[in-house]
């Protein structure tokens, strides 16, 4: 293909994933009540008459007044948590065009592996998702916990949403991690052994990531997402492996795999260096 052609199909791919979250955007807004009821849900609620201070609802601390700000903050309210319900909705659309993208680079006996993605990548996405979700009533009640006992803490709900959302895309791209290197392995781009060495750089980086996307101070909502990340990274390191044994095994037997002598060539003149 030419370099117009590739830019026609990006273009083509793009329109599609597009197109398919904005009609999810659509259907989301219909539900746009519920959606926004589930997301506020782990957020510790004032019993009537107190102050953030006082004890919550539950009787589990402190809690918080949830307030709208504005005259349009209901509009952008709707249209955020819309958006990124879409996002997660479509998944399975624009995971699936980035593949068709990505898939006509890569030998025919790889393109075997399409619905293993495509059944890794979506199920990941969504757990990453929810294991943000789970950890939103953690992150919410440390926050909280610092507001003085004679003051009373009003919620803008936007601000909670922008957090609540933000996390929720983070933690499930995050945990897309696996599903990329794996992908690059196949074509031939890294190789296991490089892999294999970025460990001490990849741990280092998968803290310091889960620090910045989780904006409590405690480590717990950091090890949720930390640990996941890194036993993720290690499955793919394995996948690598076996696929690196796999095309050994295929020179020796005579047939030749040029991306994956690339990338172990590769990947030896990285660790001759170290």
């Amino acid at each position: 293909m030419t370099l117009r052609e590739h830019l026609r199909e990006l273009r083509n791919r793009l329109l599609k994933a597009v197109g398919a979250i904005l009609l999810a955007t659509v259907l989301a807004a219909l539900f746009h009540r519920q959606l926004i009821g589930f997301l506020i849900d782990p957020l510790p609620g004032c019993a009537p008459g107190r102050l953030t201070g006082a004890p919550a609802a539950d009787g589990s601390g402190h809690c918080g007044v949830i307030a709208l700000n504005g005259l349009l903050s209901p509009f952008s309210l709707v249209l955020q948590v819309s958006i990124t319900a879409a996002v997660v909705g479509a998944s399975p659309v624009w995971l699936y065009q980035l593949w068709a993208f990505l898939a006509p680079g890569l030998h025919r006996h790889e393109k075997k592996y399409t619905l293993a993605f495509l059944g890794a990548g979506i199920p990941l996405f969504l757990t990453g998702a929810a294991v943000a979700y789970r950890t939103l009533p953690t992150t919410t009640r440390v926050l909280i916990s610092f507001t003085p006992d004679d003051a009373t803490n009003i919620l803008p709900v936007d601000d909670y949403l922008a957090l609540a959302t933000r996390m929720v895309v983070v933690f499930g791209l995050s945990f897309e991690l696996p599903v990329l290197l794996v992908l690059l392995n196949l074509g031939g781009v890294i190789s296991a052994r490089r892999m294999t060495g970025w460990w001490r750089g990849m741990l280092m980086g998968v803290a310091a990531f889960a620090a910045v996307a989780t904006p409590s101070t405690d480590p717990v909502s950091m090890l949720l997402l930390a640990t996941p990340i890194g036993l993720l990274y290690g499955a793919a390191c394995a996948i690598a492996w076996c696929n690196d044994l796999r095309r050994r095994r295929r020179g020796a037997s005579g047939r030749t795999d040029p991306a994956g002598d690339a990338a172990e060539s590769r990947g030896d003149a990285v660790a001759s260096r170290s």
